[in-house]
């Protein structure tokens, strides 16, 4: 049986991980509306427990940190002036750490992301956060576009239970790694296991 390679891996592309020291990191959505309520993931928790390791690892190093907040309606999802649409108070951006807003799935639509990111002269970006397969993705997949060099946390990103479209349900976790799967094939670097980016 013949192994199945990514389009990355038949490239030969270079697929170590970055150094955090070397990179942005880009936490995106990590906020309070993913934790209770109509939209709360079942892996929430967990993936913002790995988000604040990563993020202390990051500081630590170096890493230019941006903090990403989606900005809904008042009174909506995602309303910003409410608890709900807060920032997790365990990833609280510090003074010097950006907070983008964003109103679309991408973090570069609309915003100031991607000339930040490039004021910093680094190409490798880590991204973490909610979700996988809906905010994460799109960003790395714009990340490509932009002409970074992408890494995904897969332990501080979780997603949630979908639809199937036939009267069924597709679990959280197999939404999550198919959404891993997909960025790894040309979008992004899979970095998996605690502690995998240093």
């Amino acid at each position: 049986m013949i192994a199945t390679k990514t389009l990355l891996q038949l490239a030969g592309a270079d697929l170590s991980l970055p150094r955090l020291g070397d990179s942005c990191l880009v936490l995106i959505d990590l906020q309070n509306e993913y934790r209770a309520g109509p939209i709360a993931l079942p892996d929430a928790d967990a993936a913002i427990a790995n988000a604040g390791k990563l993020l202390a690892r990051a500081r630590s190093s170096g890493a230019a940190v941006f903090h990403v907040a989606h900005r809904g309606r008042p009174g909506g999802l995602f309303d910003r002036t409410a608890e709900r649409g807060a920032i997790v108070a365990a990833l609280a951006p510090r003074a010097d750490e950006p907070v983008i807003e964003k109103e679309l799935p991408n973090a570069f639509a609309g915003t100031d992301l991607q000339a930040r990111l490039a004021a910093t002269g680094r190409k490798n970006i880590i991204l973490a956060g909610l979700m996988t397969h809906m905010c994460v993705s799109s960003t790395a997949r714009a990340a490509l576009d932009l002409g970074f060099r992408t890494t995904v946390d897969a332990d501080s990103c979780a997603t949630r239970d979908l639809p199937d479209g036939r009267g069924g349900t597709i679990s959280a976790a197999t939404i999550h790694e198919v959404a891993l799967a997909e960025l790894s094939d040309r979008f992004a670097i899979i970095a998996r296991g605690a502690g995998a980016l240093v």
